[in-house]
Parts: structure tokens; sequence; C-alpha cells
């Protein structure tokens, strides 16, 4: 019998020959382990021991996080995630079992795509994210920072000038830069400040979050790329429903760690997989949500290439109507 702590000792060692079976062991479990997930299954009328390969696995919908508890077991959080919301709307939550599991996890998988922590200073340019309490971004954020040892790796607000002044500080420095930002803050840094940035790895988290009008993820890099004379915008694609996170270094066409595969549905029926190539609502498996939901129905638009990467064109309208008021009662 597969118990949590299982996973919890496999999660490291997941490749693509053992992914499938894992995630199958896993959503075996949840089914019968997360009240919210059980009971959705229920509705749908699920065979659960009929399931015998995750492409035939019901994902939750995201919106089931807003006003549900998901939660997989029996525990104790210490603490919990939220996104970012606009005024009247609620914000997901997502619980956290173990702090610090989650934050070797995203070091994990960012050494995977960039080597590392302690080879760079990390300059975070996350304005939105810093005024909340909860937000999974920054903690990453702040890890990455304390991990890098660096006196130079540091959080930014308002000061844009000693951001500025930091950027050709450790332009040629001992130690690789990343410049980490919410889109809206570095386009607004970009119509602010023409710089040289050619050696500086500049990656976005995606999300204008209502500051600004919504561009694609190409115009938006097309035009940094211009700004501060670098030829591509790396890209991260993460949210507060999942603990593992995408990385694109080029293009917007992002790859996935060991542990999360990415499948496209169709925008009229949640239950069918559409081929490489077609564009459709983006479904996550995060074998890193042991403790919640390993399997999320996202509300981004996106298709899978025939490379294996895949990019998110956007969102799907009325993303908070389907779900929500399911298990009400």
């Amino acid at each position: 019998m597969h118990t949590f702590k299982i996973f919890e000792k496999v999660l490291s060692t997941v490749n693509d020959d053992n992914f499938d079976n894992i995630a199958l062991d896993l959503f075996q479990l949840q089914a019968k382990e997360n009240k919210v997930y059980h009971k959705y299954l229920t509705y749908l009328g699920v065979n659960m021991e009929g399931i015998t390969k995750p492409e035939q696995i019901p994902f939750l919908p995201i919106s089931f996080f807003k006003e549900q508890i998901v939660m997989s077991g029996q525990w104790k959080e210490q603490t919990t995630f939220y996104s970012s919301a606009t005024t009247g709307v609620t914000p997901s939550r997502h619980l956290v079992q173990n702090v610090e599991s989650y934050l070797q996890n995203t070091k994990r998988i960012f050494e995977g795509f960039y080597g590392a922590v302690s080879d760079y200073h990390f300059l975070a340019l996350l304005p939105s994210y810093l005024e909340r309490e909860g937000s999974s971004l920054v903690a990453m954020a702040n890890y990455f920072i304390r991990q890098s040892k660096s006196p130079h790796s540091s959080f930014y607000l308002n000061n844009k000038k000693e951001l500025i002044d930091k950027l050709k500080r450790v332009d040629h420095l001992d130690r690789k830069v990343i410049l980490l930002g919410v889109s809206f803050a570095l386009l607004d840094l970009a119509e602010e400040h023409e710089l040289d940035l050619s050696n500086c790895i500049v990656m976005e988290t995606g999300g204008m979050k209502g500051r600004r009008e919504e561009i694609t993820r190409e115009e938006l890099h097309q035009y940094l790329g211009r700004r501060w004379n670098t030829h591509f915008i790396h890209s991260e694609y993460g949210m507060t429903e999942l603990f593992s996170q995408a990385y694109a270094k080029e293009k917007g066409y992002f790859r996935t760690p060991a542990g999360m595969k990415v499948m496209v549905r169709s925008i009229n029926d949640p239950f069918e997989r559409l081929e490489v190539g077609k564009t459709g609502g983006i479904n996550v498996i995060d074998l890193s949500n042991i403790y919640t939901c390993a399997f999320v129905e996202t509300q981004d638009l996106g298709r899978i290439r025939q490379d294996g990467s895949f990019e998110v064109l956007g969102r799907i309208d009325n993303s908070d109507i389907r779900g929500c008021n399911l298990l009400v009662g």
C-alpha cells in the first residue's frame, strides 16, 4: 500500500520511464484520501480502479482551490499560499504541508535547468507579489536569494534607481545575473530605461495582474529584447496551485521538470485530450502536489509542440464559472 511518505522519497527519482506508474499510484491514493477530489470523481461517475493510464485521469478544476480545502490525508499546514486576485474575487489557496520540501523542490527544478543557485546573483522585481502575504513566487525567490549567498541578491519594490545601479555593478562580476520580474514591472522598467543586459538572464513570470493592458508573450519579449539588447527573454511558468515550475529559455517554449507533465484538453469537452499542435486548456500533472492534488485543470490556454515543449497562449474566458459550486452542500 502506497503512503504519502513513499511519494516524498521517490519524487527526486522520477524520470520518463517511471513517471506514468508513479502518477497512477498517486492518483489512486489521492482519489481515496482527498475528500474534495474523491467527491468530484464520484460526481463524475468515474470508475477509479479502471484508470490505467495518465490520459484517463480526470483533472480537478483549479477553481476548487478557491472554495474548498484541497487536502490529501489529514495534517496541519505549515503555511498557506494565496494567489493574487482583483477586488471582490476569491483568491486560490494552497495549503503547504512542509514549506522546506516545497522550497527544496523549487531549487532542484531550477538547478536542473540553469545549474547551481550559488552561480547567480538574483535581482527580483516582484512588486505586486511583495505587497501581499502568501505568495509562492516570493517564497521561491526569497529562497534563491538566500541560497545564493550573494551580497548583491535582493528584492526590489519601488527602488528602481537602486536596481539599475545594481544591474550595472554586477554586470562583469564573478557570477551570472538573473533579473526575475513580473511582466508589468519589467515592462514599466523597460519603458523608463534602455539598458545593455546582454550578459544578464531576464526572466519574466507572466501576468499584468490588472496593472496594464494585456499583451502577448511574444510582444513582451520583443519589446524587452529591443530595449535591453538581449536576444532571448526567459520565462517561468508556475502558479499558486502547483508546487513545480516549468521554464522557457527562449520564445516562451516551456519545458517541464521530471515530476511535471502537461496535457491539453478540448475547450468544449474537458475530458477530451488533444493531440500535439492543437490549442486547448492546459492540464498539469504535478507530482510535487503529494498532499493536495497532483492533477490540476488550469484555466490557461496552450498547446504542446512537436518537440515536447509547450506554449501558454492566454487565459480561457469565464474561468471562474466551471467547478466552484459542484461540491457545495
